[in-house]
């Protein structure tokens, strides 16, 4: 036997099915989560946004060799990644709030 049978598996459709089971795990997470537990689950979004912005900034600032500043794609990419998890922090505290409140007695 010259190739083990991993061999036979193409790189491209094994990553492609992990990521389909994980979108149709994800959906069913997400939507069967009840809403007293909605915050603390925003919470932790908000939590791995932030692990994705510390990566987009060492994407962006830290040189890959030596001197060299590193590919361009890699630093716009970088950027819009950046940019999106920022979005989605500030859009995660402002809906964490807004449900707080919903839980505060009204005043009077």
């Amino acid at each position: 036997m010259t190739g083990s049978p991993l061999d036979a598996v193409d790189p491209f459709a094994f990553l492609l099915s992990i990521f389909v089971m994980a979108v149709f795990v994800g959906y069913y997470v997400v939507w069967s989560v009840t809403p007293a537990l909605h915050t603390p689950l925003m919470s932790v979004t908000n939590a791995i946004s932030s692990v994705i912005v510390v990566g987009a900034l060492l994407a962006i600032g830290v040189p890959l060799a030596g001197n060299e500043q590193g590919p361009i794609i890699a630093r716009a990419l970088g950027f819009v990644a950046l940019v999106l998890a920022s979005i989605n922090i500030f859009g995660g505290f402002l809906v964490t709030q807004r449900m707080l409140a919903m839980y505060q007695k009204k005043k009077k």
